[in-house]
């Protein structure tokens, strides 16, 4: 169960399960109904999301929409991968962080707050809604990140362990 009430075990059908190394579309195609082709996830035939993984999110959406991301932002943040889901008209920031031992990524679940506002900033010309989360494995779920992990909650951010449940993201739940 996640501090904050978000998260815990859902059913794999319902929920993304992240490992190591993978990513949202290779993720999001393990469910049953969803494909993923040229960076657009449909479930069932329709278009539900697309997905911007790293730079992508400059050269395609923000370049394609004309946003100046120059005049707008001093420096460019890579996102794991950023999900515009088209029925809520927002675009989820989903970082994997997965960590065996102490090190660098402990501090950076601390930068959500600022990510979050550039991400934002750069967004908000397009009228789309941002949201900002984390999916983390079981190494940060313990009581060493209860600070950090109420600071990410404070902040306007989310977090999961090892799993993003597609209702959290607004995307379709394959029946039973």
């Amino acid at each position: 169960m996640i501090r904050g009430g978000k998260g815990g075990q859902t059913p794999l059908k319902h929920g993304l399960h992240f490992e190591r190394r993978t990513d949202f579309a290779t993720v999001i195609t393990g469910i049953p109904g969803y494909l993923v082709k040229d960076d657009t996830v449909m479930f069932e035939g329709k278009d539900v999301a697309r997905l911007y993984k790293k730079g992508k999110l400059y050269s395609k959406l923000l370049k394609q929409t004309g946003v100046k991301v120059e005049k707008i932002v001093s420096k460019r943040l890579f996102p794991d991968d950023a999900v515009l889901v088209l029925v809520n008209k927002t675009l989820y920031i989903v970082e994997v962080k997965f960590q065996m031992v102490s090190g660098s990524v402990d501090e950076k679940l601390q930068t959500c707050d600022f990510k979050l506002k550039q991400y934002k900033k750069l967004i908000e010309p397009l009228g789309l809604k941002v949201k900002y989360v984390y999916v983390l494995n079981d190494w940060f779920d313990k009581d060493a990140y209860k600070d950090v992990l109420e600071y990410v909650k404070s902040v306007g951010c989310d977090y999961f362990f090892n799993e993003l449940p597609l209702g959290y993201l607004g995307l379709p739940v394959p029946h039973d």
